[in-house]
């Protein structure tokens, strides 16, 4: 299974793409801004988006995509999804004023896109790979997901917070990479707090909910462009990255638009 990320920052600037990550050319993991560097083929390619939730940097390339792709489709693009983010697509994307009604366009018998609600706890089965809908903590209704094929774990948190359901299901399975948001360093800890998101200092603690023996590389995700190198110099201090260390207890990286993953 190959993971490409198209996306990881929490907001754009030059070389700052949203959050969006492409599994074996078929399935993305969120819409951000990063699907825009997919050629048409490859956009052609993909038969399943899996939404974490509804915000604005995890599906802003959404209907820009279909609309450059739908013509030249056979079948509608499957769109997963919690019934609160179908719902918010619906009122305020798929509306016919901020963009065309996809879901009912050319006819709603044979549509470009299809809505498929999804529930935390549930697996997918789509493309040969298993999707399992995990739980996070956010402002609005979202999901994670853990996506395997064969052995090890794809496990994405997408924007959360502090998320005891989320470890207590993911200490039962086989880990092979975890990318987990941390959108604001610790100057910016309440504002993290009040909006749902990780400060390193939170990141911290939840790290610490990892099954004792558990070790697999653990990726950050989302960070403010501005606050980028301040976010990684901040979680370095309580943990390391390579070379490692006498007391490291985790692999922590910061990942990159741009980086692909064989799992």
């Amino acid at each position: 299974m190959k993971v490409r990320v198209l996306g990881c920052s929490g907001a754009i600037a030059k070389g700052c793409r949203t959050t969006s990550f492409l599994i074996d050319g078929e399935v993305l993991v969120d819409a951000g801004t990063g699907v825009g560097d997919l050629t048409l083929d490859e956009m052609r390619g993909i038969d399943h988006v899996m939404l974490t939730h509804s915000h604005l940097d995890h599906v802003a390339a959404l209907p820009l995509m279909v609309d450059a792709i739908a013509a030249q489709r056979t079948t509608p693009l499957q769109i997963h999804a919690l019934a609160g983010t179908i719902a918010a697509l619906k009122a305020h994307i798929f509306n016919n004023i901020i963009w065309p009604d996809f879901s009912r366009i050319p006819t709603p018998e044979a549509p470009f896109i299809s809505f498929h609600e999804i529930q935390v706890g549930q697996i997918l089965q789509l493309k040969g790979k298993l999707f399992e809908v995990l739980p996070a903590v956010h402002t609005v209704p979202a999901v994670g997901y853990a996506v395997t094929q064969g052995r090890g774990c794809w496990v994405f948190t997408g924007d959360t917070e502090r998320n005891p359901a989320f470890w207590r299901r993911v200490n039962q399975l086989n880990v092979a990479m975890l990318v987990i948001e941390t959108a604001f360093s610790n100057r910016e800890q309440e504002l993290a707090h009040r909006s749902l998101h990780l400060s390193p200092h939170a990141l911290a603690d939840e790290l610490d909910l990892i099954g004792k023996g558990k070790n697999y590389p653990i990726y950050i995700t989302h960070t403010k462009p501005a606050e980028t190198e301040l976010i990684m110099a901040e979680i370095q201090r309580f943990d390391q990255t390579q070379p490692f260390g006498p007391n490291v207890t985790h692999d922590i990286r910061w990942l990159r638009a741009g980086q692909e993953f064989e799992l």
